[in-house]
Order: structure tokens, then sequence, then C-alpha cells
């Protein structure tokens, strides 16, 4: 058993959702952690296992997930979540007004510990900012973004059609992988 920790519900259904495909089971460790600001997502995770590693007994999971607009040299990244608070979704289209490019990456990191180990696994997923807000699922900025190959935001697409593009199904499917390979003994 995994332990998910995350106070993000969109973010555990997701996951757990492409995970149970697997016959993987998560469940959710509803909580916080610090999160230091730094300039990538995998110092985030990493930093944040230091401190769960005393607080979660057994295997965990977690996650950092950012929005990176090439107009903006990445912004808002690792600050993605803030940035939603602050700004939400009109204010990063108010950004890209005026004919800014409108190229984007959604990225997410996972870190799992296992025993005494911990593990990476990256998965982006390229796109493009539309130009409203558009459909009513998914969570954060899933109304803006457009994934690269899809004509519809995250927030139109159902839970399982986002998990053929997403960054978080890309990160889930490189930790599969890896729990799927042969151990050494």
């Amino acid at each position: 058993m995994i332990a998910f920790v995350t106070t993000n519900e969109g973010k555990f259904r997701e996951v757990s959702a492409a995970l149970a495909e697997a016959s993987v089971r998560i469940v959710r460790e509803d909580r916080s952690y610090p999160e230091i600001q730094a300039d990538r997502l995998e110092k985030v995770v990493r930093f944040a296992a230091t401190i769960l590693d005393d607080q979660i007994p057994g295997d965990y999971l977690i996650d950092d997930s950012g929005l990176f607009l090439d107009a903006f040299g990445g912004f808002p990244g690792v600050y993605s979540s803030y940035v939603q608070k602050r700004l939400g979704c009109a204010g990063i289209l108010r950004l890209l007004a005026e004919g800014k490019s409108r190229a984007a990456t959604f990225e997410t990191v996972f870190l799992l510990r296992q025993g005494d180990s911990h593990e990476v696994f990256h998965g982006e997923c390229p796109g493009t900012i539309a130009s409203g807000e558009a459909g009513t699922g998914g969570f954060g900025f899933d109304p803006i973004f457009i994934p690269q190959g899809a004509t519809k935001t995250f927030a139109e697409m159902s839970l399982a059609e986002k998990n053929r593009f997403s960054h978080r199904a890309r990160a889930v499917a490189a930790l599969l992988a890896h729990l799927r390979a042969p151990k050494e003994p």
C-alpha cells in the first residue's frame, strides 16, 4: 500500500484512477507539507521528503506540478499553486493578452519513498493556453490548458480523456514502469 500525500482531491482522483488500471492501490493521506521556494519541481519534492520521512510510516508518494508559460520564461512554474489562488485562470489570460506566445507546458514530478530509497519520476504535457476558460471538470488551470494534439481544454475532458494526455498520467506511467521492474535481490 502506498500513501499519496496530498490535500488536492483532484490529483488523488487522477493518480488513483491511473494506478487502479494497473492494479496498484493507493490511499490518500490528506495533509500538507512544507514546500520550499525553488526553481525546480524536483527540489520541492526532495525537500518535502526530508520532512515526511519522519512523519509518514511506510511507503508514500508526493507530487509537485506546475504550469510553465513560454512567454514568461516558465513562470508561474513552481509557483503555480500560489498564482492559481491569487490570479486564477482569468489572471493568466490577462497576462497573455496582446499577442504574447500562448505556448505552455504542464509538468509533474513524483517522489516515491519505498523503504529507505527515494525515486523521482517526471511527466510533461506540452500545449497552449486557450483564448478563454472552457469546461467545468478538473481543477487549477485545467479550464485554460489545451494539450498538444487535442482540441479541448483539460476541463472539458473526462478523467479518462485527460489521463491520455496529461503530465500527471505520464509521471504515473514512469512510476508504474519502476514498480513493475524486476527488483535487485
